[in-house]
């Protein structure tokens, strides 16, 4: 059984570009303008770049939910794939048997193969099997020792599971089934072009109807609307009526270990946090050389503003000044640098953070730490916060106009 000893590269964040980032590093590919490894920031970028999303759910038997999109989910993969003219080879089948050759085929070629799995029946996830919650996203595997598996996923270190796990891991989901994509040397010549169509989409992502879904769920539209639900005291998607104090509220605020709550997708849920502002000011800077127009590098000034105003929104909903909450606030910050640092040597610190959490949410429920007076105020702050990000947005992406035309 095989295993690529030569394998060094775990600094992939994001559960699709960190992966690719991780197998482009390790065949040697590099940015023609850095010399380097295409950085994943450069990846978010040409695959559509930043966006805005907002989103409330409620499923019969689950809290309800949240949902912030910090960047663009419409294909973005294959949207990268395209214009990066990534050649690449996919093998899938249904059968586990030939499943695993391919997997052992590939490492022993000397690739690095990127695998689906669901991140629900991966033992480092902590995440409770459930069969109506799925997620299958790639990671990297690059050995395969007799019981044991060796993968990069967001951890800065390798993970194991044994081939069981992986297998289970891999069949989950039907339409990714036992799925194997094999990247090659992208066309380096199209990176300008690349990252052009990059940035037109995220201009359009705020600025324009949506591919899918309605208006008032993107871009900027969706500020203006989140604002309006958080203080909106009769509409049956506000703050008032469909989160109010209690578990609904937290809920809402930090979600759970399977459910992410607004903070989790400002600042843990995302590939960095500030809501990845940061990360596509990172592009800016790389797409203002790429395409010599070095006026691109007081809008990156700008989204670095962005994140900030992210970070400050986030703090806001779990405040220094409330210690249930600041609480929660320190160990969803805990859990996320451990995990991405230490890998599985933190998994019983994790076990034990999600217990606290899961302490804190029942004392939350039956005793939320604010009177309803102090709600309405919390929640006028909040809308506050979304505003001055709407406002630092708004700008940013009409400065962005400006210097593309």
């Amino acid at each position: 059984m095989p295993i690529l000893t030569d394998y060094r590269h775990f600094d992939g964040k994001d559960r699709e570009t960190g992966p690719i980032h991780n197998a482009l590093a390790y065949q040697g590919v590099v940015a023609p303008h850095t010399g380097k490894p295409l950085s994943e920031a450069l990846m978010m970028g040409v695959s559509g770049g930043a966006a805005f999303g907002y989103f409330t759910f409620e499923y019969q038997g689950y809290d309800p939910h949240i949902a912030l999109l910090t960047r663009n989910t419409f294909d973005p993969m294959e949207t990268l794939f395209d214009r990066l003219a990534l050649p690449r080879e996919v093998l899938q089948t249904t059968k586990p048997e030939l499943a695993m050759e391919n997997l052992v085929r590939v490492i022993e070629s000397g690739s690095v193969p990127l695998v689906w799995v669901d991140g629900f029946s991966l033992p480092y996830t902590l995440l409770p099997y459930d069969k109506a919650m799925w997620g299958m996203t790639p990671v990297v595997v690059y050995g395969v020792e007799g019981d044991t598996v060796t993968l990069a996923d967001r951890a800065a270190k390798p993970l194991t599971i044994t081939v069981d796990e992986l297998m289970k891991a891999r069949a989950r989901v039907k339409e990714d089934k036992y799925r194997i994509v094999v990247l090659e040397t992208p066309d380096m010549t199209r990176l300008p072009s690349a990252v052009q169509r990059g940035i037109w989409q995220a201009i359009s992502l705020y600025t324009d109807a949506p591919p899918r879904g309605k208006r008032d769920n993107f871009g900027l539209a969706a500020y203006q609307h989140w604002a309006a639900m958080l203080i909106n005291t009769r509409n049956k998607h506000s703050w008032e009526r469909y989160f109010p104090a209690g578990r609904r509220l937290y809920a809402a605020l930090a979600g759970n270990i399977a459910q992410p709550g607004a903070f989790d997708w400002i600042c843990t849920w995302s590939a960095t946090d500030g809501a990845e502002r940061g990360m596509y000011a990172d592009f800016l800077d790389e797409a203002a050389t790429i395409l010599n127009k070095p006026t691109l590098a007081p809008v990156a000034a700008r989204f670095r503003a962005a994140a900030e105003a992210w970070c400050a929104l986030a703090n806001a909903m779990l405040p220094d000044g409330i210690p249930l909450l600041r609480e929660t606030r320190d160990l969803k910050l805990r859990q996320r640098d451990r995990l991405r640092q230490d890998g599985a040597a933190a998994l019983d610190e994790l076990r034990a953070i999600n217990a606290r959490l899961d302490e804190i949410r029942a004392e939350a429920a039956e005793n939320f730490p604010m009177t309803p007076a102090e709600v309405v105020s919390f929640r006028e702050n909040l809308r506050d916060h979304v505003l001055k990000i709407h406002d630092i947005e708004r700008d940013a992406i009409t400065a962005l106009q400006d210097v593309m035309a």
